[in-house]
């Protein structure tokens, strides 16, 4: 591998939000912006006043400045429009969400008359969930300026298209708390998180979920089976996908498995493209297209996951050869590797760093990250190692985002202090390419063939880069939460240990060989979700994914 030194620049820069088109043929669904308006709402019903009066209003100057260069007329008029599209018409922006836990969010409806759910979106599981009838739930309402109710949970009773779910139907999960007997009862469902005492359940519903077409074509209603989660507990009562998950794996009962079985979409494929300011998008139905580069999915005897195998970590010029597996993880925002592998790209990656180590840790924040390098008074450059994992069948996937950026505030403006790799050691037996590694990339899970699939590429334009340009976010003034551990289990089946949650990084990307990051705040003690569930034949409940 030729060296490729990648120079880092440290700059705060302006939000660009855009619409990313998908392909025809594919159901997909649009992240959610922070400036828009229900998300503000959030924020503020949630007690963020600071980050809800942040953000650009919709509408405002600075929210047009921010679309402008990437608005659906633009793509229109450049023929990158694509009509055959399905999608949900609240805008095609995408966000990743700092103060909910720093996981990727997606607006999403369901019933008649609809339901709207900011949904976070995790290929980790397979269930998807919302608040509904609520026995214990997060907090339905708060200040939000207007007096209305922020959170309005779903209900079977409200919705005229609710179907009940019974133990005899072939998506309800027996081992979950049906028995023999109980066919005319309704499927309960049961997701339990092996720390912090956090857990969903309540009963299964059948009903649609509300897609249109990119074009203004018709509405298209895709029915689904989610869970009518009753009783949530722990971090789900306080942030981090406290509105509903959206489980993306490939059990039948998640949502991509249930468009391919209703012929809704040409493929059992779907993508996700994550760009390196935080916006991103998703497409069902989605296969890719030419140019990307693929492995096999590598089956699971317990339990069917996004597993792949690598044979290779690659720093720069130095390439160790490594046989492992590891599960691809949207709802987990760093990466996790057991040893030998973490040592051996951590160590790698630490020989080439020019800046000395540095600890950010103190008495109100925890970094859990163990190599981090200090930046001297006015450094606003830096070098890093080009780093990539060489996958089963010999092609590469490329890691265009490695660290993440701690900062301190002067004069009001966020200055970076220093950076840390991103990884972290797992201390259970199971490896996690978390989203902070596919981030630039467009990650394709083609179930149909049983392969992933990946190239770099921009979300905005809906094409394929060898190193192009983003925008980036300006950072939160509020600090970043520390992970903690949410390591989930699924009651009475088989599930991987995962974890999320990050530091916001806000970095971005300019052209070939230069990678800009902004400032962000340091992180501190907080929470963060670790949305995916896991076995409990393989994790205790002391078990620290986070």
């Amino acid at each position: 591998m030729a060296r490729s030194t990648h120079h880092y620049l440290f700059a705060v820069a302006v939000v660009a939000a855009c619409l990313a088109v998908g392909e025809a043929s594919c159901v997909g669904f649009d992240l959610h912006h922070r400036s828009s308006p229900v998300v503000r709402r959030w924020a503020a019903a949630r007690g963020h006043h600071a980050l809800a009066a942040e953000w650009p209003a919709k509408g405002s100057p600075e929210y047009y400045s921010a679309l402008s260069r990437h608005d659906r007329a633009l793509l229109a008029r450049r023929g990158l429009a694509d009509g055959g599209l399905l999608t949900f018409a609240d805008g095609n922006d995408t966000y990743r969400l700092s103060d909910l836990g720093f996981l990727h969010y997606a607006e999403v409806s369901v019933g008649t008359p609809n339901a709207t759910f900011l949904v976070a979106l995790d290929t980790g599981s397979d269930l998807f969930w919302v608040p509904c009838d609520c026995k214990q739930c997060a907090p339905l309402s708060g200040n939000n300026g207007t007096g209305q109710d922020v959170l309005k949970p779903y209900s079977p009773r409200s919705s005229s298209t609710s179907k009940q779910v019974t133990c005899a139907d072939p998506l309800c999960d027996r081992p979950n708390g049906c028995s023999a007997a109980a066919t005319n009862g309704s499927c309960p469902y049961g997701v339990r998180y092996v720390s912090a005492n956090t857990s969903s359940s309540g009963v299964l519903v059948r009903d649609v979920l509300h897609l249109t077409r990119e074009a203004g074509g018709a509405a298209v209603e895709a029915p689904v089976v989610f869970g009518c989660g009753q009783v949530q507990t722990g971090l789900f009562l306080e942030g981090g996908a406290f509105d509903g998950l959206l489980g993306l794996g490939m059990d039948k009962v998640s949502v991509p498995s249930v468009l391919a079985t209703s012929g809704l979409v040409a493929s059992d494929s779907f993508s996700m493209c994550f760009s390196r300011d935080g916006h991103g998008r998703i497409n069902f139905g989605d296969a890719g297209g030419p140019g990307q580069s693929e492995t096999p999915f590598i089956p699971r005897a317990s339990r069917p996951t996004y597993n792949v195998s690598f044979t290779a970590i690659n720093v720069e010029t130095k390439s160790v050869a490594a046989e492992f597996t590891a599960v691809m993880d949207s709802g987990t925002s760093f990466t996790y590797l057991n040893d030998p592998e973490y040592t051996e790209l951590a160590t790698n990656f630490n020989s080439q760093i020019r800046e000395k180590r540095a600890n950010f840790s103190s008495a109100s924040s925890d970094v859990p990250f163990e190599y981090c390098y200090g930046l001297s008074s006015g450094q606003t450059e830096v070098v890093l190692p080009e780093v990539s994992l060489t996958t089963k069948g010999g092609a590469l996937f490329p890691v265009t985002r490695s660290i993440i950026v701690f900062a301190d505030e002067t004069n009001g403006q966020p200055r970076a202090i220093g950076y840390c790799l991103a990884v972290l050691k797992s201390d259970i037996p199971i490896n996690i390419i978390g989203q902070n590694f596919m981030t630039g990339l467009k990650v394709v899970f083609n179930r149909e063939k049983s392969v992933l699939s990946w190239q770099k590429f921009d979300c905005y334009k809906n094409a394929a880069v060898a190193d192009g340009p983003d925008a980036s976010p300006s950072p939160s003034p509020s600090p970043a939460p520390r992970p903690t551990t949410l390591t989930p289990q699924q009651d009475a089946n088989n599930r991987y240990p995962g974890a999320a949650g990050a530091a916001p990084d806000g970095s971005r990307l300019t052209p070939r060989r230069r990678r800009a990051l902004h400032a962000a705040p340091s992180a501190a003690s907080g929470r963060c979700p670790c949305l995916t569930p896991c076995s409990a034949r393989s994790v205790s409940p002391s078990s620290r994914a986070c």
